[in-house]
């Protein structure tokens, strides 16, 4: 093995270990915003009375329970079970992509799609009225605009800092410390 050979082999070595960095921290990320979710929609359902709404900052944002059996602002509330799928479809498409990612800060976008898709898309399996038919737990009341849960501010959030990685492309260097094309 030539020393040319040696650093082929050690910078493929690195890409591995910074696109399993990207999946393994997506995977972190998804499950800590998985359990903050859950955990919000089982105190606000233990808290809250449905219906009913707290202002917090004025009228502009408050705490109100709804059970939401469509996607944002209800819409498709007759056809719960195709948001269910698409959940499901979503977050496997999200975990492709971490794989293929490079870096922790991919790792943190993706996981924070992935974690809050995945937060509503368990609302939908084990919620009432049926599974794959639920209602999703929604407690945050944007003004009169409409109300979400965490999941939904997850998923803003974690799309938000995709645009930003896609923005901020980083250069590729070579072993020798040249930059090549952009990568991200």
């Amino acid at each position: 093995m030539t020393a040319q050979d040696a650093v082929v082999v050690e910078s493929t070595g690195g890409a591995s270990t910074r696109s399993r960095q990207a999946l393994v921290v997506a995977l972190v990320v998804a499950a800590l915003a998985l359990a903050i979710d859950q955990g919000s929609k089982v105190l606000a359902a233990a808290q809250l009375t449905q219906g009913e709404r707290i202002p917090l900052v004025g009228d502009l944002f408050g705490l109100s329970l709804v059970y939401n059996p469509g996607a944002a602002f209800s819409i498709g509330s007759g056809a719960t079970w195709i948001f269910a799928i698409s959940g499901l479809l979503a977050a496997v498409a999200v975990v492709v992509f971490a794989a293929r990612m490079r870096g922790a800060r991919w790792g943190v976008a993706l996981g924070l799609v992935l974690g809050g898709a995945v937060g509503n898309l368990v609302d939908r399996l084990v919620n009432s009225p049926a599974f794959g038919q639920g209602h999703v737990t929604d407690f945050l009341a944007y003004g009169d605009l409409f109300v979400g849960n965490v999941a939904d501010v997850f998923v803003v959030a974690g799309v938000g800092l995709v645009c930003l990685n896609l923005l901020t492309q980083t250069p590729r260097t070579t072993a020798e410390g040249e930059r090549t094309e952009e990568a991200s």
